[in-house]
């Protein structure tokens, strides 16, 4: 049997790293660093979830009940992070996109159609039929993403 992983906690960039990165590329876009910002990006950071904008906003709001983020500023920061693969999202339809940091090591995603839940897996199995498929068709693959749509445990059960 293969073995599959399903632990993604290790990042594979320090948060200070990835502030630094971040920093750059606010100066790179002639945009200021903020402290709204910075809690975005720490906050993406420490999320053991994909978030959708509005969750992300809330849990900010929550956090940092002081702090006057709006959901513009996160929906512009998060649109900057995702054009220069800082963060990846998940598209949803008409329900929108979930995000999750760049910063993780390679995994695929099972969604389910019916709550939205996102379960995260590798399998070196698949990984390595996905590369001999690429080398067979004479295509260079330089990433991928795997996403395979059904209805969760939980939801079955109902």
């Amino acid at each position: 049997m293969p073995e599959i992983t399903t632990d993604f906690s290790d990042k594979t960039v320090k948060y200070k790293q990835l502030l630094e990165d971040f920093k750059q590329l606010l100066k790179k876009n002639n945009l200021k660093f903020t402290i709204q910002r910075e809690v975005i990006l720490e906050t993406l950071y420490n999320a053991d979830e994909h978030l959708t904008p509005e969750s992300l906003h809330n849990l900010i709001q929550k956090k940092f009940p002081d702090l006057k983020t709006g959901i513009a500023t996160v929906y512009r920061t998060l649109s900057l992070l995702e054009e220069s693969d800082m963060v990846t999202s998940l598209s949803f339809g008409a329900q929108g996109k979930k995000y999750e940091l760049g910063a993780k090591h390679h995994h695929d995603h099972f969604i389910c159609t019916s709550c939205g839940s996102i379960t995260e897996f590798v399998d070196e199995q698949i990984e390595e039929r996905q590369h001999k498929i690429a080398q067979e068709l004479g295509f260079e693959m330089k990433d991928h993403s795997m996403q395979i749509y059904g209805i969760c445990k939980n939801c079955q059960k109902k």
